[in-house]
């Protein structure tokens, strides 16, 4: 019988892992360096040590390890096939099978960073109350993961759940990342917002303490609390950019909840209730009731949702 789960979530600098419970208890976590090298063949055999050193460690034998689930920053197929991280150096691969050799055939789930971070937050988060649930993840862009009757919709490339590339707004003539404009992801996520209001501040005299001090997200909706009109005006743009976004994706999938993570989630109530007022304006009336919740595992749901997906089919 297996106690135990790998978590791992490989980022662009660092690679974060945790040691689980099949119930889901966290028993321990840690980080190595993303060794980027040659295209990034040392990512993997790095990970494989660091788990074999933790398995030594702990004195936990092959026989009690369920498997490794594994959540990467870029799209990924259902078989582990990887279709490119760029930050990674990586091209096309399937390195859920590589992983697997390497750790002597443990089973091994790979998925998007994304969508692993919702399968976390359903786990043993934010939604972990609900069967259905949307994930959007407010950071450095704007991510997504779906999951309906726990199941994780990732799509036939493993692009479900980009919802930071939905259009919001057809006359955005900057270009967006992906190479798009008028994307959610430009106003939304943290770099969004103080984008849209670096622009407002260029283009108006209105008076506002946004003037005085160097702009982040926080900046911005803590001066909004405190009443601030051009503050509070940008909060609205995100909340109507992003409930008109969360609309379309409830109309197409009907969850239970939504889940609000990433930095900016850390303003709390003035997002959830913004973006809850324009979703409900736009939403089909069946679907005008889903709740906004916040996520509660912080940067830890990566390696939650890599646990969480070695228990599922």
């Amino acid at each position: 019988m297996a106690d135990y789960l790998f978590g791992v979530d490989i980022g662009g600098t660092t690679v974060k892992m945790g040691l689980f419970t099949m119930e889901g208890e966290l028993k321990d976590k840690w980080e190595i360096v993303t060794r980027k090298d040659g295209g990034g063949e040392l990512i993997l055999p790095d990970i494989a040590e660091s788990i074999r050193q933790k398995m030594a460690e702990k004195s936990i034998e092959r026989e009690q390890v369920k498997g490794i689930g594994m959540g990467v920053p870029g799209p990924v197929r259902d078989d582990g096939t990887v279709i490119k991280c760029a930050n990674l150096g990586w091209g096309v691969f399937n390195a859920a099978e590589k992983m697997s050799e390497l750790m002597e055939g443990m089973l091994v789930k790979v998925g998007n960073d994304a969508n692993m971070a919702a399968l976390g937050e359903y786990w043993q988060g934010g939604g972990k109350q609900y069967s259905s649930m949307v994930m959007v993840t407010l950071g450095t862009g704007v991510g997504g993961g779906i999951i309906i009757n726990g199941k994780m919709l990732a799509g036939t490339n493993g692009a479900g759940g980009e919802i930071g590339h939905i259009t919001v707004d057809f006359d955005e003539t900057d270009v967006c990342g992906c190479g798009k404009r008028g994307c959610l992801e430009q106003f939304a996520s943290a770099t969004g917002i103080v984008r849209i209001t670096r622009k407002a501040l260029a283009e108006s005299s209105k008076p506002s303490k946004l003037r005085e001090i160097e702009l982040t997200a926080k900046d911005i909706f803590d001066v909004a609390k405190d009443g601030d009109e051009l503050a509070l005006e940008m909060v609205e743009t995100l909340g109507q950019k992003l409930g008109y976004a969360l609309s379309i994706v409830a109309d197409t999938v009907d969850p239970e909840a939504f889940v609000i993570g990433g930095g900016v989630s850390r303003a709390g109530s003035i997002l959830t209730e913004t973006i809850g007022k324009y979703y409900r304006e736009y939403v089909f009336h069946a679907c005008r009731d889903t709740v906004f919740e916040l996520a509660t595992l912080g940067n830890d749901a990566g390696i939650y949702g890599g646990a969480a997906a070695v228990t599922t089919k």
